[in-house]
């Protein structure tokens, strides 16, 4: 992807000094809104790290999630091939739309990686939460029963794919997903950390790969 690293090689001339931006969800993918930014909304973007945009109703600069306080944090900002469309990709705690809706979009389940960033979205709230007295609230709070329940569900589904039972092996390998994402997150890290360090495997592949042609 062009990642943006000069703002001056962006056309800005095109539309009265404003740029289309879509703000996509770092780690589903989901397309979360668009609106507008200027050169200004984007510098302020690139240094504080938060989506600001700039108002075309209003005519003014405002910062993503200053009155609902469900600010887009920025992971990175790429462009298309003639520069005058912007992506950025954010992490989204809370929704995005003024309707309450995650996305303006629709549903994130839609998306084939949706339900596992939502399960992982529950899954951080959880663990903030602390006083819950959920099951999963239990797995965290507790590392001989998550650990214990790794195993157990990792067994299960070992015994499933020997069998041949193709239906239960999916069954188990959801369980051994939701016990995995649990056991991360109480080690600190999540999906996004796991989705990351495949990421980082398949370039790598790829470089090594393209250098023995």
């Amino acid at each position: 992807m062009r990642e943006v690293s000069d703002l001056n090689k962006l056309a800005f001339d095109k539309q009265n000094g404003l740029l289309p931006v879509i703000a996509q969800d770092n780690m589903s993918g989901q397309v979360l809104m668009l609106a507008y930014a200027n050169r200004v909304a984007l510098e302020k973007t690139v240094l504080t790290g938060k989506l600001h945009l700039w108002s075309r109703s209003r005519d003014e600069l405002w910062r993503k999630g200053d009155t609902s306080g469900n600010v887009l944090f920025l992971e990175a900002l790429h462009t298309d091939c003639d520069g005058d469309t912007i992506l950025a990709r954010v992490s989204a705690k809370g929704p995005t739309c003024h309707t309450g809706e995650r996305s303006c979009f629709g549903s994130e389940t839609d998306l084939p990686f949706g339900t596992l960033a939502r399960l992982d979205n529950t899954l951080a709230r959880r663990s903030s939460a602390g006083s819950n007295r959920s099951y999963t609230v239990q797995l965290l709070n507790d590392s001989n029963l998550r650990l214990k329940k790794l195993g157990e569900e990792t067994a299960e589904l070992v015994a499933a794919l020997a069998t041949g039972h193709q239906e239960r092996a999916v069954e188990e390998a959801a369980d051994l997903v939701y016990h995995l994402l649990v056991a991360l997150r109480a080690d600190g890290s999540g999906l996004a950390a796991l989705l990351n360090e495949l990421g980082s495997r398949f370039k790598a592949k790829s470089r090594a790969e393209s250098s023995s042609d």
